[in-house]
């Protein structure tokens, strides 16, 4: 009937609009059911779910055997790290990939069978899931004694394909290696050059005592390949060219020049390639997602204008406000975005939107709004009008910032001067009581602060609540002091007490204050430009945050598989990938970057494991180190460029949202491509 149908487009409406929001494809089934199990699965809990049984399944590397989950991670000295028995992460991976089975049947459900033929990272999904499953029973056939666990590997994987900007992000760098190749193939000519001069200027000679260059670095192509590989990565730095330096100084240039040409020209050029084209991919990539994001809204458009009680026109689709309003009631979004389109809504004169002011309410999505700040306190003595301007005025920040670093220089010079002494020597009377009047007067400062501007507006500044904290920390830990070891006096050294001792608890107090200095930062605009350059990445990263986990996971499990007891402990010196050095050990040594160290050692298991070293370079240092670089300059110039032109509306300052990082240079999709995508739909069938 009539109201089932509105009750459909009500429905679908709501959804293309949260698909929007969260810049999702809306190309799923749009029947009731399926509308109710697409919400479902959408829903926070579902994706909570999801999540944690991603991060429960990827953590199994830190217990499975061979596990170096323990407090030290010196094999000399820690314990035997606990052993699982059998079948207990085997269960919690069963149960994992029920959840996996249950996820992909659902998204291929959604999507439809036609569609689900064409998306290969769902192939993949049930491909991963199978190979998994198989080597799972594999496992327990053999009661969990098999050494090589292929289904490890491949975990890594339900964490890329659950996230859609890391799949945009994998497809950029993919697009981009074709153009990173060339300047690899350049640098490959470059060492394959060099490392046949090297032959030729280091050979072999009659005299012994002369040819350690020769013996150590250059003895064939293999070792003076890898030499000057490393050497690209500047890790044997001088040593390569000590014993040539000593024969010769002449020899220098040779070093000079491979490093000069490698470093400082090839390598920066690859990073100003990778910077060039993998900006211009990832801007095709921000403006395919505002084209979904335009999509959804003009799909929930197009739905709601076919509505019984909406009046037809021949030449111009309408929507009813009414019909907007109940939609948004039922949308989940953020509450400020939805305030102000149903705001603007109720401003609005007419009864009926068009499309072109139906797109326009939504623009609000494109927008991060900062909460504006409360209005100070208004008083009305005269008295207290003077402290407020005084107590509220900038300079008394600029007085806290001096006193804080004068807290500073104190505490250095202290240090300095206890610096060779023992702990019974020190006198710590004179630290501490300095301590004791600087904490005394920032709190002194947040309680005039406070006076001046109210408690809602200074609270409503992030750098107040951290400063805030941090005082109020340092004076818990102050009194705490004071009650334990009493007031500070000449020669106040007592004995331990409690869980600190007095000392432990001043190096706490002081290590706080050093960290309260970061207030400054606010105040010097160069620097806090950096800073929020800095913060930015931490925050619209987190697909190369993922990507990165990714590489790093992969690469230690396949490392634990490789060298598993193939390297042993020479005298003092720890291990890297020995049988006990299991998953944590090895992906501290990955992020250590150890392996150039240890590049030689593996000549003692096989030359052809030096591939494995090669590629974690390749992919970690040249290609991922350069990739952030790319993506930190054009942050930073995207934020240099803005920062004298910032917009301000009715005082509330906005910024563009991660997706819409580049919305300076992006195009706005057409009226033409919007309904021709519509028309392809595989499940919507439109009026017009």
């Amino acid at each position: 009937g009539t109201g089932a149908d509105n009750d459909l487009y009500i429905n679908q409406a709501v959804v293309f609009i949260e698909d929007a929001i969260q810049y999702r494809s809306i190309n799923h089934r749009v029947d009731s059911k399926s509308l109710w199990l697409y919400r479902w699965y959408c829903s926070r809990t579902c994706q909570w779910i999801l999540g944690l049984t991603i991060t429960v399944i990827l953590a199994l590397a830190f217990i499975e055997e061979p596990s170096s989950l323990t407090v030290t991670s010196d094999v000399r000295y820690r314990l035997p790290a606990w052993n699982p028995p059998c079948g207990l992460t085997e269960s919690i991976e069963l149960l994992c990939f029920l959840v996996f089975l249950l996820d992909v049947s659902v998204k291929s459900y959604l999507i439809g069978w036609k569609e689900f033929w064409k998306n290969k990272w769902l192939m993949a999904y049930i491909l991963t899931l199978i190979v998994s499953f198989t080597d799972w029973i594999v496992s327990l056939s053999f009661f969990c004694t098999e050494s090589v666990r292929i289904r490890r590997i491949l975990r890594p994987f339900f964490l890329l394909q659950n996230s859609s900007m890391m799949k945009k992000t994998l497809k950029s760098i993919n697009s981009t290696l074709p153009e990173m190749a060339s300047v690899v193939l350049l640098l490959a000519v470059h060492l394959s050059l060099f490392t046949m001069f090297a032959m030729l200027l280091f050979a072999r000679t009659k005299d012994n005592q002369q040819d350690k260059e020769w013996v150590v670095y250059f003895r064939n192509l293999p070792d003076s390949l890898t030499s000057l590989l490393v050497l690209l990565t500047t890790a044997n730095n001088p040593d390569v060219m000590i014993p040539a330096y000593s024969k010769n100084r002449a020899y220098s240039i040779f070093f000079i020049l491979f490093t000069v040409l490698g470093n400082l020209f090839l390598m920066n050029l690859l990073t100003a390639i990778i910077y060039n084209q993998f900006r211009g991919y990832l801007l095709k990539s921000v403006q395919s997602s505002l084209f979904r994001r335009r999509l959804g809204i003009r799909a929930a458009f197009e739905v709601l204008s076919s509505l019984k009680e909406t009046p037809a026109n021949a030449q111009q689709l309408y929507v009813s406000t009414g019909a907007l309003q109940q939609v948004l009631q039922r949308v989940e979004m953020d509450s400020r975005c939805k305030q102000t389109i149903m705001r603007s809504l109720k401003m609005c004169s007419c009864d009926q939107l068009s499309a072109a002011q139906f797109q326009k309410l939504f623009e609000e999505l494109d927008k991060d709004a900062i909460m504006q700040h409360p209005p100070s306190p208004e008083y009305q003595s005269h008295f207290m009008q003077k402290l407020q301007f005084a107590f509220g005025h900038p300079y008394f920040g600029y007085l806290g910032n001096v006193v804080a670093l004068a807290n500073i220089i104190s505490i250095c010079v202290v240090l300095v001067l206890d610096a060779d002494k023992q702990p019974s020597e020190r006198d710590d009377f004179f630290l501490g009581a300095i301590n004791c009047f600087f904490i005394l007067y920032y709190l002194l400062e947040i309680l005039l602060k406070i006076l001046a501007m109210g408690l809602r507006r200074y609270l409503s500044y992030p750098s107040n609540r951290f400063d805030g904290l941090l005082t109020v920390i340092l004076l818990i830990l102050e009194i705490a002091t004071f009650a334990v070891y009493g007031f500070p006096h000449p020669g106040w050294r007592p004995d331990f007490m409690g869980l600190l001792s007095l000392w432990d608890m001043v190096r706490l107090v002081n290590m706080l204050i050093v960290f309260r200095f970061l207030r400054i930062i606010p105040n010097m605009k160069f620097m806090a430009l950096v800073v929020t350059t800095l913060l930015d990445l931490v925050k619209n990263l987190r697909a190369f945050a993922g990507i990165l986990v990714v590489v790093f996971y992969a690469f230690a499990i396949t490392g634990i598989m490789l060298f598993k007891g193939a390297v042993v402990p020479l005298g003092n010196t720890s291990i890297i990938f020995q049988g006990k050095m299991g998953f944590h050990g090895s992906l501290l040594a990955l992020r250590l970057r150890v392996f150039t160290t240890y590049l030689f050692s593996v000549n003692l298991i096989c030359r052809w494991a030096k591939i494995y070293f090669v590629a974690w370079w390749l992919i970690s240092s040249v290609i991922w180190v350069n990739l952030f670089v790319a993506l930190l300059l054009e942050n930073f110039i995207h934020k240099w460029d803005r920062r004298c032109h910032r917009e301000s509306l009715s005082d509330i300052e906005y910024q563009r949202t991660v997706e819409l990082m580049f919305r300076d240079v992006l195009e706005e999709p057409t009226e033409e491509e919007l309904m021709e995508k519509l028309h392809q739909h595989p499940h919507l069938q439109l009026c017009r």
